[in-house]
């Protein structure tokens, strides 16, 4: 069996949907306030409706978690060496499924590892991409231990703990992501998710392939965005990012104040480039 999707639907339209992939520990709805913000600017600016979907990754929300055998099978250390691309597949297949050829593929985070491998292996899919708070490197060999630690963790207790860490700000992060708000509604998304679907989440990345490659490829319209408080994808890690897609235009926006979940802290501020995204599609 192949991967199965749950897809979310915040807007119907015609022609390219814009397709927005959440990060990691929680699923599509941290794209809520960002994708009625690009609906609305949309219509402000006269822009024709056009679809926008967040589908869930397995094991986020409701998303169904595949077996070892339909994420590929599993390495000697517990990682998932083809996990991002049988989802990437999925996420492809779904498009093709509601009869498109392309989409404009937006990944923030964990999400950007996805989208970035849509254009290794599905690049006829891909309309413009834009890259949020995210990178193209594989994991350190200590990193992709500690994910598969983690997920080992979560399946065999249960435990959200290991990844909570994504609620819990520090002095040097954004003004949202040290508010009382935010804290509370990560604290909560996380604790919704299924600890296998994390658990499948941290596998599967740990496994992904470094896709700095995929770079000097790119010649569709790209939109690069991140926060300037991001602690692991700041400024300093996305500007080399968008200057190694010489091939392409890349329209760059830093948001001031903003942590890793750009499209949660400032939906007004990245739906607004990735409307502009749109428009350089048409």
């Amino acid at each position: 069996m192949a991967i199965e999707l749950k897809n979310t639907i915040y807007c119907n339209g015609e022609g390219t949907p814009v397709v927005l992939v959440h990060g990691f520990p929680v699923d599509h709805r941290m794209w809520d306030a960002c994708a009625k913000a690009l609906e609305r600017k949309a219509v402000e600016q006269g822009v024709k409706h056009f679809p926008i979907w967040a589908p869930d990754m397995p094991g986020a929300g409701e998303g169904p978690i595949p077996s070892d055998e339909d994420s590929g099978g599993k390495d000697a250390d517990g990682a998932f060496p083809y996990g991002l691309d049988r989802m990437a597949d999925a996420y492809v297949d779904l498009l093709h499924k509601a009869g498109c050829d392309k989409a404009i593929w937006v990944g923030l985070s964990m999400g950007g590892y996805l989208i970035l491998n849509i254009q290794r292996l599905h690049p006829e899919a891909v309309a413009a991409l834009a890259l949020c708070d995210t990178k193209g490197d594989a994991d350190s060999a200590q990193m992709r231990a500690k994910r598969v630690a983690i997920a080992e963790e979560c399946e065999t207790t249960g435990t959200h703990e290991p990844v909570m860490g994504f609620a819990v700000p520090s002095d040097a992060d954004s003004t949202v992501k040290r508010s009382e708000a935010y804290c509370r509604q990560f604290e909560t998304w996380i604790n919704e998710q299924p600890a296998a679907g994390i658990a499948w989440r941290e596998r599967m990345a740990s496994g992904r392939p470094d896709l700095n490659d995929v770079l000097p490829g790119i010649d569709v319209p790209v939109a690069v965005i991140c926060g300037d408080k991001d602690p692991s994808s700041p400024p300093a890690v996305m500007k080399p990012v968008a200057d190694a897609m010489a091939k392409t235009d890349v329209a760059m926006t830093v948001i001031d104040d903003c942590g890793h979940f750009s499209a949660y802290e400032h939906p007004d501020q990245v739906a607004a480039a990735l409307l502009e995204l749109v428009k350089r599609v048409g």
